[in-house]
């Protein structure tokens, strides 16, 4: 039950139960009418899944709707198992009335998606630990250098990735991130991204704002709630 299977593999083993596989993921999206109900789901959730609830499953409860999310944490991959829990969730919802079926061309706005950044840099490693230090970020599972991608390590922000350029392009949009942090955090959160390797290039508006780069240019607005008032 622990191989990890293609994405070809992990795709078709799901379709018909209403997941998708996306980016070493299963995901399925769960329309609900009450955060009640929601709450039900994710606890019937985490009892089909036993004593694999915590290495495989993550829930993101909203009274709309429930985001049920498998992977074999340890592996950073979709295994059978990760199938075996997805139907078993599917047939738990379907006795509730609930269904995982997505809900392209309904009312619904889209189905399940990732996000994800990428940054292109001539010299990944050295912008790297600023990116990861700034965010809060740490390295993807099974990461193995220093070009690898980051992620959040709660599961609540896309996932960082870094593409690497042959040749300078200033030309070239430049990526640009605001990112509001609570107040009493900021000034941690830029001391350590300026440790990284950032620089302040701006604290004028500050603490509305502040922004920062990496070394080669790219920003990222740190953001607090304070100083906006009059």
């Amino acid at each position: 039950m622990d191989q990890v299977l293609s994405r070809r593999e992990a795709s078709e083993a799901v379709r018909d139960c209403g997941w998708r596989f996306l980016l070493g993921t299963l995901r399925t999206s769960v329309p609900v009418d009450s955060s009640a109900r929601a709450i039900g789901l994710a606890a019937d959730a985490v009892a089909v899944c036993g004593d694999d609830a915590d290495r495989h499953l993550r829930i993101d409860v909203r009274p709309d709707r429930v985001v049920l999310t498998l992977q074999s944490v340890d592996r950073a991959a979709v295994t059978a198992r990760d199938v075996e829990l997805a139907r078993r969730i599917s047939a738990t919802a379907a006795a509730s009335g609930l269904v995982t079926e997505p809900e392209i061309g309904t009312a619904a706005p889209r189905s399940v998606q990732v996000l994800e950044i990428a940054i292109d840099a001539m010299d990944i490693a050295g912008i790297r630990p600023f990116w990861k230090a700034v965010l809060g970020y740490t390295d993807e599972p099974g990461a193995e250098g220093p070009e690898d991608p980051l992620v959040d390590p709660v599961g609540q922000g896309p996932a960082l990735w870094f593409q690497r350029m042959d040749r300078p392009r200033p030309q070239r949009n430049r990526v640009h991130f605001d990112l509001c942090v609570p107040h009493d955090e900021a000034p941690r959160r830029i001391e350590t991204a300026l440790a990284a390797g950032g620089r302040l290039v701006s604290a004028a508006r500050a603490p509305a704002f502040w922004v920062l780069a990496d070394q080669e240019g790219n920003e990222i607005c740190v953001t607090t709630w304070q100083g906006r008032d009059g």
